[in-house]
Formats: structure tokens, sequence, C-alpha cells
């Protein structure tokens, strides 16, 4: 048997969005930006796709961005409003955590090495930073605040209301990378309060190589590509539509079955845990705090209990047709630990032996099963 549980990394393509792709790269392939039948074609797909997106998040079409991807479009937001707000208003001061996407952390990381002064804070064993330790940071000068809603490599929640609340009130725009919760979980971004969201379609069974940006409008960005006048002169480059196309599919199908494939994640994610109990419950533990995701599960093997290797590890369960990850799919290949896993507390010899499982709608009790058995095969191969 060979099962999939490596979703947060990347999800097989729904065959209806191939379908709704499939015209976009043959007979209507006209460039979006072109004034011939041709190009009006392909630019009232664009602004359907557009609308649909916004309604599914309760946006306006004017206020989404379509962008390469998540990456991206965390870069877009992360530097066009942290410079668009050193020019206006002179405040140089960013927060963001130490367990984000290295999206969002690399972006800041290079926003501090050009005159910015940021604040990584830690967040603790649940990967999710405390209302008290973001107050204690913030000062006059703080213009942008980034915390990520779902973790991509624990599945913890962070309450993103809460924060927006506060930072309402300090005039401070608040940033948060959705990528791992657009489309699993109902978000409102007028409710929410967000200033800017960012998603990506391949997490959610569209096409790889397209992402979207919400920017609330009256926030200040400003472009970090150049050369285009697409997507209202702040992301320039010719549209791909039909990847476009195949996100707001994506979107379409999901906004149908929220509940229904939440619904079978928890319960997959559920028995997998009773499982990974029962075969250990001392020298394995959970992570991500009490608040995570039902399609992410992380679990670390603690070192004083085994020879914690991750290649091998990796490697057996791969040959036993397990696909899991070690950490964020961007860092596959290396064997450096996650920053995410070290930055809650666990030593370099924990953080080797971190697993990550994350589920799709696709996947099955049966899998499950069949994964707990090479689990169980793995743990006694590895115990100390």
């Amino acid at each position: 048997m060979k099962v999939y549980f490596d979703n947060a990394a990347t999800t097989p393509l729904h065959p209806k969005v191939f379908e709704k792709m499939k015209p976009f790269l043959t007979e209507n392939f006209g460039n979006a930006s072109s004034i011939h039948s041709f190009g009006r074609e392909s630019r009232v797909a664009v602004e359907e796709s557009r609308e649909l997106i916004a309604n599914f998040i309760n946006a306006n079409p004017s206020e989404i961005y379509f962008t390469s991807g998540g990456t991206e479009a965390n870069n877009f937001i992360v530097f066009g409003i942290a410079r668009s707000e050193l020019a206006e208003s002179g405040r140089d001061h960013l927060i963001t955590s130490e367990a984000e996407h290295h999206s969002v952390y690399d972006s800041f990381l290079e926003l501090s090495k050009n005159g910015f002064i940021v604040n990584f804070l830690e967040v603790g064993k649940s990967s999710v930073i405390s209302n008290d330790s973001l107050v204690q940071n913030i000062n006059s000068t703080t213009s942008l605040i980034s915390f990520m809603h779902i973790n991509n490599e624990t599945g913890a929640v962070s309450p993103i209301e809460q924060f927006s609340s506060l930072l309402k009130q300090k005039n401070i725009f608040f940033h948060t990378d959705s990528v791992q919760s657009f489309g699993k979980y109902k978000i409102d971004v007028k409710s929410s309060g967000v200033d800017s969201i960012t998603a990506s379609a391949h997490k959610i069974n569209g096409p790889k190589g397209i992402g979207f940006a919400y920017v609330k409008s009256g926030t200040p960005i400003s472009p970090i590509l150049f050369g285009g006048s697409q997507e209202r002169n702040r992301r320039g480059g010719t549209e791909n539509v039909a990847a476009i196309v195949g996100f707001a599919e994506a979107v379409r199908i999901a906004g149908n079955s929220i509940q229904e494939k939440f619904k079978h994640v928890t319960e997959l994610r559920q028995r997998f845990i009773n499982g990974i109990y029962s075969i250990d419950n001392k020298g394995i533990a959970i992570n991500g705090g009490e608040n995570t995701s039902s399609y992410i599960l992380s679990i670390t093997l603690k070192s004083n209990y085994y020879r914690n290797d991750p290649e091998a590890m990796l490697m057996f369960l791969d040959i036993n047709g397990v696909a899991v990850s070690n950490g964020a799919a961007c860092t596959s290949g290396t064997l450096k630990p996650s920053h995410v896993i070290l930055s809650t507390g666990y030593s370099v010899e924990d953080a080797k032996g971190t697993i990550r499982f994350s589920f799709g709608w696709q996947n099955t009790i049966e899998e499950v099963d069949y994964a707990l058995e090479v689990m169980n095969q793995l743990i006694n191969k590895f115990k100390k």
C-alpha cells in the first residue's frame, strides 16, 4: 500500500479543477491584458475568479491580488506594507514570531538587515505567541505585525480575531499567513479584522504556482515586482489564467464541503493519535498545544527513548509506502532541524525525531491503520 500523508506540503489536483483549466491551456489562450476578443475572454475568466474568491472570504474583488503562490504573496505583503509605512509615517518597528513559515520569517529577517527593527517573539511549547508577549513588545513606531493562522508544522491555531482586535486600537497593520487554513476553515476578513491574508491553491487541491494576497482597501502597500501594470499596478506580470481559473474552481469545491471534509480529517487524526498512544504513551509527544488543526498532526519521538535519525526515519516510512515530512516542505532535503520545532523548546536531538502527518479529503481510515502498522515497526526499530 502507498499512503500520502503530506497534504500540508501539497495536495493532489482535483479532477474537476483540471477540467476547468484545460480550455485555458488550449483554445482560450489569450493574454488577459490584450484588448482583442482572445484577451477579453481571458480577462472575463480572471475577473470572475477574483470575484468568487473575494466572496469566499467576504472581501471586495479589488482587494484580491493574484500571485505565483503563498511565498510571493507573503513577501508582497510584508515588504510592501513595511516599506510603505516607513515612507509614509516613519514607523520602522515590526513584530513576528519565531515559528513563522520561512516566506514570512525570512522576509522580516531581510528587513532587519535593511534598517528595520524587528522583534521575533518566542512562542513556547504551543507554537503560538501570548497576548502578554505581544502587548509588551508594541511601541509607538510599530507598523506591522504578522502571525500565521495555522502553523504549517505543528498545526497550532492562533487566535487571529483576538490579536486583530487588540491591534486595531493601536492603528497597527495586521497580516496573517492563512495558507494552511484557507479553504479548510471559514475565513471572514471583515469579522476577523485582519488587514491582509495570503493563500495558495495547491494546498486545497488546486494547481501549483498560483496564490493570492488579500489587502484591505486603504492599506498602504507598494509592489515588489516592477515592469507591468497588472493587478492594479501592484503585481506586474502576465496573468496565469489557467491557474487562476483552477484556483477559483478549487475554492468553489472547498466551499461546498468544508464541514464534511473537516469532520472526515478530524476522525482520521483522532484515530491516528489513539493508535500512536497505544503504541507508546511515554516516549512520543503530540505537538501544537490544545488548539490544533485537524489537518495536521505533528509528533516528536523523544531522544531519551529513541535514536533519532530524521533521514533514516523518513526513508524507512517511504520504503514502506508512507509519505510524510519531518518539517516544512520548503526545507525538505536538508537535515537541519526545523526552526519551528526548535522554537517550541525542543532540543536538537528531540527535533530530529519530529514527524508531520497531514491529512486530506482523499485519505481513508484504512490508510491510517496501515500507517500505524508501519509506525509500530519504526518505533521498534529506533527505540533505545
